[in-house]
C-alpha cells in the first residue's frame, strides 16, 4: 500500500510534530538509541553509534519509498528530536522509543495517540498492534493509556539481541469507522 509520494510527511497535534528523520538527525538517533533500555526492549542493533543512525535512516527512507513504513522523529517544534515512533503498514504495527534524558514528558503517549489517530484517519489502517516486552512496564503503561487493550492469546516468544522474549500483543481499532461500517451492515441486512 503505498501511502506517500514526493513530498515529507509531517504530523502535528497535541504539542508534537511528527516528520521525518534528516541526514543532520544523525547525532541525536545515536542518543535516543544507544542505551540499555533500547537494546533490552528494541530489535536495534546494539551498540548504536553513527554507522547504525546512519544505515537506520537510509532503511527508513527505502521503506517510505515502497510504501511499507513510516518513522518519525518526535519533537516539539519540527527541529530537535526526543525519540521516534513507527508505523508498518504492511502489517499495522507501531513502535517507539524515547530517548533516556527525555523520558517523564508523556512523549511516548502524545506521540502514540497522534501517530495512532493518523493511521487510522489518513492511512485507513483499521487495526493497529503494539508488540511489547511483557517486563517493559513503560511500554505497557504506554499501550493502556493510548487506549490500546491487550490480546492475551497473541503473545508469542521471540528472540531479540541474544535475549528470549515474551512479546505480548496489544490491539486499538478504529471504532468510529467500524461503528459507521455496523451501521452499513445492519442497515444493507434489515433491507434484504
Amino acid at each position: 500500500m503505498t501511502v506517500v509520494s514526493g513530498e515529507a510527511v509531517v504530523v502535528e497535534g497535541d504539542g508534537l510534530v511528527l516528520r521525518e528523520w534528516r541526514d543532520d538527525d544523525i547525532d541525536a538517533m545515536v542518543k535516543i538509541f544507544d542505551n540499555d533500555d533500547v537494546a533490552r526492549f528494541t530489535p536495534l542493533p546494539v551498540p548504536f553509534g553513527p554507522a547504525q543512525a546512519e544505515a537506520h535512516l537510509a532503511t527508513a527512507r527505502e521503506r517510505r519509498v515502497a510504501g511499507t513504513r513510516l518513522r518519525f522523529a518526535v519533537t516539539t517544534d519540527g527541529g530537535l528530536p526526543f525519540g521516534e515512533v513507527m508505523v508498518n503498514l504492511e502489517d499495522g504495527t507501531l513502535g517507539y522509543a524515547i530517548g533516556p534524558e527525555h523520558r517523564g514528558r508523556g512523549l511516548a503517549v502524545r506521540a502514540t495517540r497522534l501517530l495512532t489517530s493518523f493511521a487510522h484517519e489518513e492511512l485507513g489502517l483499521r487495526e493497529l498492534r503494539l508488540q511489547i516486552d511483557e517486563d517493559n512496564l513503560a511500554s505497557r503503561a504506554v499501550a493502556t493509556a493510548t487506549g490500546y487493550r491487550m490480546v492475551e492469546d497473541e503473545a508469542e516468544w521471540i528472540e531479540s539481541n541474544g535475549r528470549r522474549v515474551l512479546l505480548t500483543s496489544w490491539l486499538h481499532e478504529d471504532t468510529a469507522h467500524r461503528s459507521h461500517e455496523d451501521t452499513a451492515d445492519r442497515s444493507y441486512e434489515d433491507t434484504a
